[in-house]
């Protein structure tokens, strides 16, 4: 499965991924038609499932809300790679069971609108040619991971 990239700067915060006034309305529906609105108003038309965001440095600062990742997760984004995370939206994305990766290499080089795919551990940036093997992951959070998220990983 390969998604297009879509690529923003540093410090993108919860209240740019789902601006606060949609927030009375937690529908994934809901959650997907308005994510990235302030930012990238053409992202809820143009991303597809599979497609990756690509952030700076301190993506998801802002207010602890889980809704930022669900929105994103809701909206069919595969995995964020950014520069760095709020410690928070990290875990809340671990939490939902959006992957998530902090490679401030990978943010520097993909660029908007590569295409990327994720084969045993490679993420190919497809536009460029480019691989790179994706960084480990701590166990406890890699099964949180497979399983879709925390509740799923508790019930199981």
């Amino acid at each position: 499965m390969s998604g297009k990239v879509f690529k923003y700067g540093d410090n993108v915060n919860t209240d740019v991924i789902i601006p606060a006034r949609y927030l009375n309305d937690a529908s994934k529906e809901n959650l997907r038609a308005h994510a990235m609105e302030d930012i990238d108003p053409n992202f809820a038309k143009e991303v597809r499932e599979g497609d990756f965001v690509v952030g700076g440095f301190n993506f998801g600062s802002g207010s602890s809300r889980e809704h930022a990742p669900l929105a994103l997760k809701a909206a069919g984004v595969r995995a964020i790679i950014a520069k760095s995370f709020a410690r928070i939206f990290y875990r809340n994305a671990v939490n939902i069971g959006l992957y998530i990766v902090e490679s401030p290499e990978m943010a520097d080089e993909i660029n908007k609108n590569d295409i990327l795919t994720v084969e045993n551990g490679i993420l190919t940036d497809v536009t460029t040619g480019k691989s790179y093997p994706l960084p480990a992951m701590d166990d406890f959070v890699a099964r949180i991971l497979e399983r879709g998220g925390l509740m799923e990983a508790a019930k199981q």
